[in-house]
């Protein structure tokens, strides 16, 4: 099997997912999954897994003035609650951007919440910001800043669904006052489709006052906003303009997509499915298309992080190759299971 076909698992864990996590709901088996991760954070576990792949020193990444040991990393939405931030680092994650979390904890939607299209590779989701709160979250940053070998850290904070919309700023500062301090980056992530009213953050009038006040309150660290990929492109170049005028750092783009559209065509199943985000290859084409839009409006420093859709090596150097600084994914890892990070390591190594 070479590098680029992850439709096929590889492997020992294409045996348990055949087998096991794709017979069980999706959410259960991501918690089956996080004792065995957090085991790699071991220090041990980690110095031999460090052995298995080393990525080349010219895939080191320098963006913002931070160190990035390759420009893969982990999407947020996995660790949501900073509780497997090393094992995944240990994993082979250039970084590990952590959350969305919400200044209260929260237990997000009802379940069923999370669903597999194994036709297509992707994912449906409406989890709500599911998270144990800004506090909580924050003590366990602080345990893994206090340890040796420390992973860059991005950290993503969302809108509490208890807080109306209009007092979304203060909402959105409290998080940053408590996790700032501890991230090497922020995202104020406004693009989620399954918190109400979230993505009306991003007409300009009501994003500008809060990434303002977000930006005021942590200057020392780079802040970023996350849009979505159902943004028009007069729309994400309207928030490109604004985050240049304000002195933000850069853009994540994008988030998952309401839209259906590149999905195999089993309607029925996918409406009994409900509402929620799609993620993975579906997205991919619409995250390039913004990607290049703002690379083209937003010359370097300006940082852009790509996301969506991305599966293998050969993908992480076409986002690079398009503009983008650093490239995250998510349901690829859910699919290919976790030597995932390392075998896009091993091909972005063969390509250097």
């Amino acid at each position: 099997m070479t590098q680029d076909a992850p439709a096929k698992i590889p492997g020992f864990y294409g045996f348990l997912f055949r087998s096991l996590f794709s017979r069980i709901d999706p959410e259960r088996a991501h918690h089956l999954a996080m004792p065995v991760i957090r085991l790699a954070g071991w220090p041990l576990v980690g110095l031999i897994l460090a052995r298995t792949v080393r990525p080349h020193t010219d895939l080191a990444a320098r963006v913002l003035d931070i160190s990035f040991p390759t420009p893969f990393g982990l999407a947020a939405g996995f660790d949501k609650n900073a509780t497997m931030t090393r094992g995944l680092a240990n994993l082979g994650f250039g970084h590990v951007e952590v959350g969305t979390v919400t200044a209260l904890p929260q237990a997000g939607n009802p379940r069923p919440r999370l669903f597999r299209l194994i036709s297509d590779r992707s994912l449906i989701n409406r989890m709500g910001f599911n998270n144990d709160g800004a506090a909580t979250v924050a003590k366990r940053l602080r345990r893994v800043r206090r340890g040796p070998n420390v992973p860059v850290i991005g950290v993503n904070i969302g809108k509490s669904r208890v807080v109306d919309v209009a007092d979304a700023v203060g909402d959105y500062v409290a998080s940053t006052k408590i996790l700032a301090p501890l991230a090497d980056y922020l995202v104020v992530n406004v693009s989620s489709p399954n918190t109400p009213g979230l993505r009306g953050l991003q007409e300009i009038d009501l994003l500008e006052p809060l990434v303002r006040a977000v930006f005021d309150e942590c200057r020392s660290v780079p802040l970023f906003v996350k849009i979505a990929p159902d943004v028009t492109n007069d729309q994400a170049l309207r928030i490109a303009d604004m985050c240049e005028r304000i002195g933000v750092a850069g853009i994540v783009a994008t988030n998952t997509t309401v839209s259906r559209a590149g999905l195999s065509p089993n309607t029925a199943r996918v409406e009994a499915m409900g509402d929620g985000g799609v993620s993975g290859p579906p997205v991919a084409r619409r995250s390039i298309e913004v990607l290049r839009l703002l690379r083209a409006r937003l010359p370097k420093p300006f940082a852009l992080i790509s996301v969506g859709g991305v599966e293998t090596a050969t993908h992480v150097r076409e986002r690079l190759d398009a503009g983008a600084d650093l490239v995250q994914g998510y349901t690829g890892f859910v699919y290919a299971g976790p030597g995932w990070a390392r075998r896009i390591t091993r091909g972005l190594n063969d390509a250097v």
